[in-house]
């Protein structure tokens, strides 16, 4: 487990230790309050990857693809079994970087069991910066 402290600015701290540590296909869980800055991470990830353009959460599309091998998930109004369901299940299985808002423990243990690699960044308030904890799953 790795906790950073960073402002907005410093916000590449965490991007550049989780392109260190993540594996090339992984899903990564990340967690927060409304408003944490989920969606502000994952557009400074796909900045990393060399991916332009605005990265917007996929509230109501539930997906975004972003170039090759960067997909985001918006899970808010997503049960597990409305999932499995939709048929998103699948798309865990294209290579690259799978970043889920709003996931749910169910599908995290059942991701967990059917061999993914799994990792959660945990996003909260700390004074007037960001604490990211950010931990592998096993």
């Amino acid at each position: 487990m790795e906790t950073i402290i960073a402002s907005l600015d410093e916000i590449d701290r965490v991007v550049e230790y989780l392109n260190e540590i993540v594996c090339e296909d992984a899903i990564i869980f990340l967690t927060g309050n409304l408003a944490s800055g989920k969606t502000t991470l994952t557009s400074h990830v796909a900045k990393s990857k060399g991916i332009e353009g605005e990265v917007t959460s996929p509230t109501f599309s539930l997906q975004q693809c972003y170039g090759e091998g960067l997909y985001h998930y918006d899970l808010y109004r997503i049960e597990h079994q409305e999932f499995m369901e939709l048929g998103l299940f699948e798309e865990f299985e294209k290579s690259g970087w799978h970043l889920i808002e709003w996931g749910s423990d169910v599908l995290k243990s059942f991701l967990l069991s059917a061999g993914y690699s799994i990792y959660t960044v945990t996003i909260t308030p700390f004074e007037d910066r960001r604490k990211y904890i950010i931990e592998k799953s096993i």
